[in-house]
């Protein structure tokens, strides 16, 4: 193989391997991923949300007590927080 054809099969290859990759350096890429990063934002904070619920309904059925409500519903609010946090960063 001489040297002419040996710069041919590089020039090829590196032209394959820009294609191949293209999608991977794609701004559309990064899109993708932080609208699933939201998706996935927006159901941990329903979630939250859920359980705040079933906390406040547990102590009002008489399940927890008022001491082990507070506690849970403050830990509960402060994830809730959290992720309203990440979920405002990830919109950005």
């Amino acid at each position: 193989m001489d040297l002419v054809q040996l710069l041919l099969v590089l020039a090829v290859l590196t032209v394959a391997v820009a294609v191949i990759s293209a999608p991977l350096r794609s701004p559309r890429g990064d899109r993708e991923r932080e609208v699933g990063d939201v998706a996935e934002l927006e159901a941990a904070r329903e979630a939250k949300y859920r359980d705040i619920r079933d906390a406040e309904l547990d102590h009002r059925t008489g399940k927890l007590s008022r001491e082990d409500w507070e506690s849970i519903d403050r830990r509960l609010r402060a994830e809730a927080l959290e992720i309203l946090d990440r979920l405002e960063r990830a919109r950005r």
